[in-house]
């Protein structure tokens, strides 16, 4: 693979933003939510490391929007994967690996009776919603409000800032909770009594359940007749190879898998009791999920490869190991450069959350902004943090090398009261907007 020019970069660039809607088909990948001097495209990903068209090479630490759990091209998928390619991908009656993978799936997972596969996290939490409803002959859902994403169909985009498209009466239908608020909770249902059909929600992000925060969300939800949803497309196979909510010990009605369960390749599954998921069967009333391509078998391939190395290997333990180092020695760096109080890292190992509080001078954005482009310089993408399997010792090392340099500048500039003039070029902007 030949490396390309800065000016042929662009110009692909160019060619993007005049042929795509912000110039990428995620807009969690798009220019916008990165600093201007990171790379504008990956060419090729091995193991923790990703290369972009001039051949320069960076720590992946997005791992597709966290989907990477192996490591890039990790050779027991990849191979599994082009041995199925041999003997057809799709076909026109359902394929053998679809009842097997179903199987391995209900047997791993201890709350789910039924199974149904899709390709996105977006296409089985709206399928859930859809269960729900039909089940409840409810119409309004609640969904925790500091949970950025669960779906972008009508149901969850028309309670963002992004609504537009969206009819004023499908907005409507959302209502806002808060996590480890359960009053807030009792409050919507004392508000809208008979009318709820479901609780959605990540099980943590990176503020861990209090209280008993969900067993207690759990059991509201059933006292008032409404189903309680679990969303593990991030949390599922990083938490604990049967989910957080084996993590944290609570049963969910419905719960969605996706991302790290197929190490990046297409493939999410809807999970729940049988009295749920019976409502999609084809005499059933709710058309659940159908789609061409809902099984075909490079996704199912890539999610039993996957399974098969989590269950050989120590992936989940290595994941919080690494985490448990990663973020000792950020938060020792950030104490080192006395930044305790503007920059933050929480969340469990397992998916580190890296926050930035604004000062009289700089807003939470630009601090970002300023760390990412840091970071960048020293062959380092950390948007965010997700972890895998492929990050080593070797990255770990490089990683606090280039943060330790990142915050000599940060430090530096918060000295000087002069973020701003910092930055390379535009500041960071992110998808929604609160």
């Amino acid at each position: 693979m030949r490396n390309y020019s800065n000016q042929e970069t662009e110009n692909f660039r160019k060619r993007a933003h005049d042929l795509i809607p912000s110039g990428a088909h995620t807009y969690s990948r798009s220019d916008s939510v990165f600093s201007e001097n990171a790379p504008a495209f990956f060419t090729s990903g091995k193991g923790a490391i990703c290369r972009d068209p001039q051949g320069r090479e960076f720590i992946d630490y997005g791992l597709s929007l966290c989907s990477v759990t192996l490591g890039h091209a990790f050779p027991d998928v990849t191979e599994a994967i082009k041995h199925q390619l041999d003997l057809g991908n799709s076909f026109s009656r359902p394929s053998l690996l679809e009842g097997e993978l179903a199987e391995e799936l209900l047997d791993l997972f201890q709350h789910g009776e039924m199974i149904k596969f899709s390709k996105n996290g977006s296409d089985v939490t709206s399928a859930a919603i859809r269960i729900a409803r039909s089940y409840t002959n409810r119409d309004l859902v609640i969904r925790i409000k500091e949970q950025p994403f669960h779906s972008f169909n009508d149901w969850f985009i028309g309670s963002t800032s992004k609504s537009g498209g969206v009819p004023q009466v499908v907005k409507d239908m959302v209502l806002r909770g808060s996590y480890n608020d359960i009053e807030v909770i009792k409050n919507l249902f004392d508000a809208h009594p008979g009318k709820i059909a479901a609780i959605i929600l990540e099980p943590m992000t990176f503020e861990e359940p209090k209280n008993e925060f969900l067993q207690k969300l759990r059991s509201i939800c059933h006292q008032n007749g409404a189903l309680f949803i679990l969303d593990e497309i991030i949390t599922g196979f990083r938490w604990d190879l049967k989910g957080a909510q084996h993590l944290f010990r609570v049963e969910p009605d419905l719960f969605t898998i996706g991302k790290g369960f197929s190490n990046g390749f297409p493939c999410s599954a809807l999970l729940g009791k049988r009295e749920f998921m019976e409502l999609g069967t084809l005499e059933g009333p709710v058309f659940l999920l159908s789609c061409t391509n809902g099984a075909e078998l490079v996704g199912l391939t890539a999610a039993k490869a996957t399974l098969k190395v989590y269950k050989s290997q120590p992936v989940i333990s290595h994941i919080w190991e690494y985490g448990k180092k990663l973020m000792e020695g950020m938060d020792r760096l950030i104490a080192q450069y006395d930044l305790r109080d503007i920059i933050k890292i929480q969340g469990y190992p397992c998916r580190p959350g890296l926050f930035f509080h604004p000062t009289e001078f700089a807003t939470m954005l630009e601090l970002k902004t300023l760390f990412v482009q840091e970071m960048v310089k020293g062959g380092v993408l950390m948007d965010q943090i997700a972890i895998s399997f492929s990050h080593g010792e070797k990255e770990l090392s490089k990683t606090l090398e280039t943060l330790d340099s990142a915050l000599n500048v940060f430090a530096r500039a918060i000295k000087t009261e002069d973020i701003k003039g910092c930055i390379e070029g535009k500041t960071i902007s992110p998808v929604f907007h609160y």
